[in-house]
C-alpha cells in the first residue's frame, strides 16, 4: 500500500472528528456572528436577519465590552507571570537533589489542576470571606485590618488572579520539571568545578536551555487565562461593580442570558483575534531573540 494512502487512511478518522466537532461548529458560530440571531429567530426562523459585520461594530461601540476586555487582559498580564514564576519555582524545588519524597509532593501540587473549579472557587470563597476567612485571620495575626476581598472592586480580580494561580500552576510545574530533567547534569558539574555559584548555573545554564520550555508553557498559559470565566462566575458573578466580568463571562451573559447569540458568537471571534495577535506577538519576539 502506498505510503500516502496508508497515512491518510490512519489520519481520516481523527480528521473526521475534528472537522465534525471544531471546524463544522467554528463555521456555524462564525454565521451566526453575522446575523442578529436571538429569541425571536430560535422560536421562528423567519425572524433572522443577516447584518453583516453590525454586531462587531455595536462591540466595538460598547463600554462594557471594553471594560470586560480590560479585565481580561489585566488578569493574563498578571496572571501569567504569577503562574509561571510559581510553577518554575517549585520546578526547581522538586528537582534538587536535597528534595525528598518528590513523588508524593508533585502529586500534591499537581492535585489543584484535576480538582473540580467549582468546589475549589466554593472553598477559596470562604477563605477570602471578610469575618471569617483564613487570609483574613492571618493578616490579623500581623496587625493588618480585614480585606473585603471578594466585595471591594479593587481587590476583587487580584483575588482572582490568587486562586487561578493556586488552581493552574501545577500544570506547568510538571512540564518545566521535565525541561529541568532533560538538561544533561555534566554541564552543571563541570560549572561547579569551574567554581560557578548556583546564580551563574541558573542563569547561564538553566535558562537558556529550559527557553523552548518556558515558551512553550507562555503560549499555553496564555491562551488559558484569556480564557477566563468560571473563576469570577462561582466567586463574584462578575462583580462587584463588574469589575471582574471578562470577555467570556460577558459572552455567557449576552449568548446564554439575553439569548443574544449573534452579539455573542461576534464576541467570541473578537476573543480569539486577541489572543491571536498577542500570542503571534509573542512568538515573534522569541524567534528575533534567538536570531541575535
Amino acid at each position: 500500500m502506498n505510503r500516502s494512502l496508508a497515512a491518510g487512511l490512519f489520519l481520516a478518522p481523527a480528521l473526521f472528528v475534528l472537522g465534525v466537532f471544531f471546524l463544522l461548529p467554528v463555521l456555524a458560530a462564525l454565521a451566526l456572528s453575522l446575523t442578529d440571531y436571538d429569541l425571536y429567530a430560535l422560536a421562528d426562523p423567519h425572524n433572522l436577519r443577516f447584518v453583516g459585520l453590525g454586531n462587531y461594530w455595536a462591540l466595538l461601540h460598547r463600554p462594557l465590552f471594553w471594560a470586560a476586555l480590560g479585565h481580561t487582559l489585566y488578569f493574563v498580564a498578571v496572571g501569567v507571570p504569577l503562574s509561571i514564576g510559581a510553577s518554575l519555582g517549585a520546578a526547581l524545588l522538586l528537582n534538587s537533589p536535597l528534595a525528598r519524597a518528590q513523588a508524593f509532593f508533585r502529586t500534591a501540587l499537581f492535585a489543584p489542576v484535576v480538582t473540580t473549579v467549582v468546589a475549589t472557587a466554593v472553598v477559596w470563597r470562604y477563605l477570602f470571606n471578610t469575618k471569617y476567612g483564613w487570609i483574613n485571620y492571618l493578616l490579623g495575626l500581623v496587625g493588618i485590618d480585614p480585606v473585603d476581598w471578594l466585595g471591594d472592586p479593587h481587590w476583587a480580580m487580584p483575588a482572582v488572579i490568587l486562586f487561578a494561580v493556586w488552581k493552574n500552576f501545577g500544570y506547568n510545574m510538571v512540564i518545566l520539571l521535565a525541561g529541568l530533567q532533560a538538561i544533561p547534569g555534566e554541564l552543571y558539574e563541570a560549572a561547579r568545578i569551574d567554581g560557578a555559584s548556583a546564580w551563574r548555573r541558573f542563569r547561564h545554564i538553566t535558562w537558556p536551555m529550559l527557553g523552548p520550555t518556558l515558551f512553550l508553557v507562555a503560549i499555553l498559559t496564555v491562551a488559558g487565562y484569556f480564557q477566563l470565566f468560571a473563576e469570577p462566575y462561582v466567586m463574584t458573578e462578575g462583580g462587584p461593580l463588574q469589575s471582574t466580568t471578562s470577555v467570556l463571562y460577558l459572552m455567557y451573559d449576552e449568548g446564554f442570558k439575553w439569548w443574544n447569540l449573534g452579539s455573542a458568537s461576534a464576541m467570541a471571534f473578537l476573543l480569539f483575534l486577541v489572543t491571536f495577535a498577542v500570542t503571534a506577538l509573542m512568538l515573534r519576539v522569541a524567534r528575533r531573540r534567538e536570531a541575535l
